[in-house]
C-alpha cells in the first residue's frame, strides 16, 4: 500500500509551499514521492516549481477538478503514476484552492485503487490572515474556505509572520473551536516536520474503513462490497431508490445479469449513471456517506459481500 497525502487549502495559502518542503525531506529520508497536482487554471504554475525538483514523477489537470465531476481524468492520472513508477513510497496530492476537500477524496476512492492505496488523511492550509478577515469574502467563497477548514485533519495555520501573538492566539482558538478534531499547528512559508504530519496521521485510512471528520461529530464513512455473482439491474435500481439520504456517493463495477462484464455504476445527489465497460474488471462498489454500516446489502443479492 502506498501512503496518499491530501494538500487542501484556499487559493494562496501556501499548499505549494507546503507541498516543495515535504518533497524535500522525503527524498532526504530515501523515499520516492509523486506528486498529483490540480490547477485552476490552464497554465501549469505550480506545476512548473514541482518539475524544478527534478525526478519527481508529476501528474497535472489544468482547469480540471478534483471532484465527482472530473475523478475520471483523475483516476487515470493516479493509475498512470502507478504504472510508469513501480517504487513510489508516497502519493501527494495538492487540489485545487476552489476546491471541497471531501470531494478530492473521490477520485482516490476508486475501486480501483482499493488495495493499492493508503489515504492518510487530509492536511488544510489556513491562511491566518484571511481567517481573520474571512468575513470580507463573499458568502459562497466563505463557505468553501471553512469548508476547507472544516474537514481536515491537520490544520496549519499559515503565515503567522503577518500576525502579532495575540492575533495568532485568536486564530488558533477560533480555529480550534471550528474544526475541534484536528491538531492545528502554526507556521511561516508552510515549514512542517513531514515526522510530525506522518506521526499525526498515522492512523491509515482505507477506502474500507476512513473516517472524514465533517464539522463536529459527523462521520463519514466509506465501506467497500464485492459480487459473487450477478444481479438484476432492476432490482439493484429498487435498492438504490430505496438507500436514505444520508448516503452521498457510490462508485465501481457492477455485474449485471445478462452481460459479459460489469458495468461501470456512480450514483451521486439521487443521480444514476450507467457506462458499459468492454473489459473484464473486477467488480467492486465503494458507498460513501453517513450511517452506511447499517445499510443491508443481503436485500440486493444474497451473494453480495461486505469488507
Amino acid at each position: 500500500m502506498i501512503d496518499v497525502y491530501l494538500f487542501s487549502g484556499f487559493l494562496g495559502s501556501g499548499k505549494t509551499s507546503l507541498l516543495l518542503h515535504t518533497i524535500g525531506q522525503l527524498k532526504e529520508q530515501g523515499k520516492k514521492p509523486a506528486v498529483l497536482m490540480n490547477e485552476f487554471g490552464a497554465l501549469p504554475f505550480d506545476s512548473d516549481a514541482v518539475e524544478g525538483e527534478g525526478d519527481v514523477p508529476l501528474k497535472e489537470l489544468l482547469e480540471g477538478c478534483i471532484c465527482c465531476t472530473g475523478s475520471e481524468k483523475t483516476e487515470a492520472q493516479l493509475q498512470g503514476l502507478l504504472e510508469e513508477n513501480e517504487d513510489i513510497d508516497v502519493i501527494l496530492i495538492e487540489t485545487t484552492g476552489a476546491a471541497h476537500p471531501v470531494e478530492a477524496l473521490d477520485a482516490i476512492y476508486s475501486p480501483l485503487f482499493a488495495d493499492k492505496l493508503a489515504i492518510k488523511g487530509i492536511v488544510t492550509v489556513a491562511d491566518s490572515k484571511r481567517w481573520l478577515e474571512r468575513d470580507k469574502l463573499s458568502p459562497q467563497i466563505r463557505a468553501l474556505f471553512m469548508e476547507q477548514i472544516r474537514h481536515a485533519h491537520l490544520l496549519i495555520a499559515n503565515k503567522a509572520d503577518l500576525l502579532t501573538d495575540e492575533e495568532m492566539a485568536t486564530v488558533t482558538l477560533e480555529l480550534s473551536n471550528f474544526n475541534d478534531s484536528a491538531p492545528i499547528i502554526q507556521t511561516t512559508g508552510a515549514k512542517i516536520a513531514f515526522s510530525f504530519i506522518e506521526k499525526t496521521l498515522q492512523a491509515p485510512k482505507k477506502v474500507t474503513d476512513q473516517p472524514i471528520v465533517s464539522g463536529k461529530g459527523l462521520p463519514l464513512s466509506s465501506k467497500m462490497i464485492t459480487f459473487s455473482e450477478s444481479v438484476d439491474k432492476e432490482d439493484f435500481e429498487n435498492w438504490i431508490r430505496n438507500l436514505p439520504d444520508t448516503v452521498y456517493r457510490m462508485k465501481g463495477y457492477v455485474p449485471i445479469k445478462g452481460f459479459k462484464n460489469p458495468f461501470l455504476f456512480q450514483y451521486a445527489y439521487g443521480m444514476v449513471n450507467w457506462l458499459p465497460e468492454y473489459v473484464k474488471i473486477e467488480p467492486r462498489l465503494v458507498i460513501i456517506g453517513e450511517g452506511i454500516e447499517l445499510l443491508n446489502y443481503e436485500d440486493v443479492n444474497p451473494n453480495l459481500n461486505e469488507i
